[in-house]
């Protein structure tokens, strides 16, 4: 796998950083811009020796001045800081593949500098700053070598937001039987509202953040980055004073069945990097759906070998059989694995007994179909423990395991992801993780890791009464929040009424798998309504990819309508769907995206709007024009002769 960083001293400044007293603040800038895109970050101390941002595009504001600084058990850095050293600027460059993503290929070139700042102890912290096209970010170093362990008690950074934005942001729930998980609703606040109506009772909002700021002139997503064994997951307080949304770690009682110990503070060895608090930036809402920046700061893929891991789709019998863990419903979903050329079958909770009584892994691998199988958490938190179980799943010629029930951001739990990403790319194990974090960059660094739950998806038609309503807005908004973060198990194509019956139309149903991206789609639903589609839609779902080349977003409106376009070797699609009530016009230049093709295909809705598909094939025409049903979506296939 292409997996590149390179970094380049501008000629003029090479050298080695020397640290000095008496440093004068204003001979040296303590800002950094982005040579493309028009981004900058500028750090600045108060009399009183506070340590503060702004971010700017193209000189208007994007975050007013906010502070930054953490509060140890050993020393301080809130207050009482002066400059020591500003680092030469160095050009960075990443260079490389992603096997889940919106793009394939990336290639984005960045600034960056360092500022070294000592407290009243003379004591010493490091601020990384990052500028690119996309956006820009931050993050805190120790640089000490003594090896001494320090915990971070406090850490005061926050965002602030300009009081007339729009926001859409996720309660973070409190610890409980399955949460914080990652499952709720993105609500549309303003800033300083309170948390209103969550699923569970919330302790404050999760990253990302997104909002519309500058007079919604520009697009902002506040998120983290390279998150592992040294810092937990973080999210963002309740509450924002005048729009300062502060940084708030993991919860003590996050445990779940985790032996997890009692101090939820962050605590490492020294020295101590940090992880990057990345803010995205973009001139439209699509910027932020496109942007690459988490993947682009996070680690570089440690595996030499990636040419085992291959996306796919998979069959999983869960959503419609949720009570019937028997090898024939299990050996059911391979065959219709295997009769759609999809690549996995998925065996959820009880696959252990099926196969000891009914072979259901053998029978899948004899189909060319690969097994993935369900575990438990705590089953693959001991690390001993865990190595022998991948093993013994790698023997049984198990290749993927879906590991669930993590409910926790604590600093233990983050460790132990990059630990299991690690032991599973031993055994050619692909991870799918459930009732978890979202991701923060991890994808790129361990390629074997294809996707993640950590979103309210098709499965909440069984638990949640509100969900049929606002199903269709969240599927608009998701892919500018969650799905920037990483890779999105969202489990499409929930067709079956459950107990919560479903408003959106079959046709977006349908969409979302083609709408979210995620290196295994795992279809929801049974085999007889996917015998019962219609030849076009069989097809559709055969040749669909389950990762992509190019994206592009035509219409890109959250809580509204998004229509992007997606292409993968020689394949082209166009998918849309509305997430209000009310109809809405569409008007597409097909031409753009329909080169070497001389037809295409629409997929939209049936007789029965819940439940049906109409198919129809044009000649290639320049443009197309269509009324978006209310809560409704449509599929475009370009196609040869």
């Amino acid at each position: 796998m292409r997996n590149v960083s390179i970094y380049k001293v501008l000629p003029l400044l090479v050298g080695a950083i020397v640290l000095f007293s008496g440093f004068n603040a204003a001979s040296q800038s303590m800002g950094l811009s982005s040579k493309i895109g028009a981004n900058k970050i500028i750090l600045s101390l108060t009399k009183k020796g506070e340590l503060q941002y702004r971010v700017t595009r193209r000189d208007k504001l994007i975050i007013a001045d906010s502070p930054l600084g953490l509060a140890c058990d050993d020393q301080n850095f809130t207050s009482g800081l002066s400059v020591v050293n500003v680092s030469p600027i160095e050009e960075r460059r990443e260079k490389y593949d992603l096997k889940v993503g919106n793009v394939k290929a990336i290639d984005h070139a960045f600034e960056t500098k360092s500022v070294t700042f000592k407290n009243s102890s003379g004591a010493l912290m490091i601020v990384d700053l990052v500028t690119g096209k996309e956006g820009v970010a931050f993050r805190y170093r120790f640089p000490d070598q003594d090896k001494k362990l320090r915990v971070i008690n406090n850490e005061i950074t926050g965002f602030r937001i300009e009081k007339n934005a729009k926001g859409w942001l996720q309660p973070y729930n409190k610890a409980g039987k399955y949460t914080p998980g990652y499952e709720d609703f993105y609500l549309n606040i303003h800033p300083g509202d309170s948390i209103r109506k969550p699923r569970n009772p919330s302790v404050g909002w999760c990253m990302p953040a997104l909002f519309n700021v500058n007079d919604r002139k520009n697009w902002v997503l506040i998120a983290e980055s390279g998150t592992d064994g040294s810092f937990p997951g973080c999210h963002l307080q309740p509450n924002s004073e005048g729009g300062l949304y502060k940084i708030a770690f993991a919860e003590k009682d996050e445990k779940y069945t985790l032996p997890l110990g009692e101090n939820n503070n962050p605590a490492f060895n020294l020295p101590w990097t940090m992880p990057w608090r990345v803010i995205i930036i973009g001139d439209q809402a699509g910027d932020i759906l496109l942007s690459t920046l988490i993947t682009d700061l996070a680690p570089a893929s440690k595996l030499d070998d990636t040419s085992w891991i291959e996306g796919g789709k998979a069959t999983w019998s869960w959503w419609s059989h949720p009570e019937d863990h028997s090898p024939e419903i299990y050996n059911q979903f391979t065959d219709l694995a295997a009769s759609f050329g999809f690549g996995y079958t998925l065996f959820d909770a009880g696959w252990e007994k099926a196969d000891k009584e009914g072979g259901i892994i053998a029978k899948a691998t004899s189909k060319g179909v690969k097994p993935m199988v369900w575990a438990y958490s705590a089953s693959y938190f001991d690390a001993a423990k865990r190595k022998k179980k991948f093993k013994e799943l790698a023997a049984l010629g198990v290749k993927g395991i879906k590991i669930d029930f993590w409910c926790s951001d604590r600093q233990e739990v983050m460790a132990c992801f990059q630990s299991l990403f690690e032991d599973a790319a031993k055994e050619h194990l692909l991870v799918n993780l459930h009732g978890v974090t979202v991701p923060r960059g991890w994808h790129r660094t361990w390629p074997n890791f294809m996707t993640a739950e950590a979103v309210l998806g098709a499965e909440s038609y069984f638990y949640e009464p509100r969900y049929p309503d606002l199903a269709a807005e969240q599927n608009t908004i998701l892919p500018f929040t969650r799905n920037v973060a990483g890779p999105t198990d969202y489990t499409p194509f929930a067709l079956t009424i459950r107990k919560y019956p479903r408003l959106n139309t079959a046709v977006h149903e349908l969409a979302t798998a083609m709408i979210y991206t995620s290196g295994i789609i795992h279809f929801a639903d049974s085999k007889e309504v996917f015998d019962s589609l219609p030849a076009p839609v069989r097809q559709l779902l055969k040749d669909m990819p389950a990762s992509w080349d190019k994206t592009e977003p035509i219409v890109a409106q959250p809580g509204e309508q998004l229509i992007i376009a997606r292409q993968k070797e020689g394949l082209s699609y166009i998918v849309g769907i509305n997430g209000t009530n009310k109809a809405a016009p569409v008007n597409l230049n097909l031409a753009k995206y329909a080169k070497g093709f001389s037809k295409f295909r629409v997929i939209t809705e049936g007789e029965n709007p819940l439940m049906t598909f109409k198919t129809e094939t044009y000649p290639l025409t320049s443009t197309w024009a269509y009324t978006l049903a209310p809560k409704g979506g449509f599929i475009i296939q370009f196609v040869k002769e």
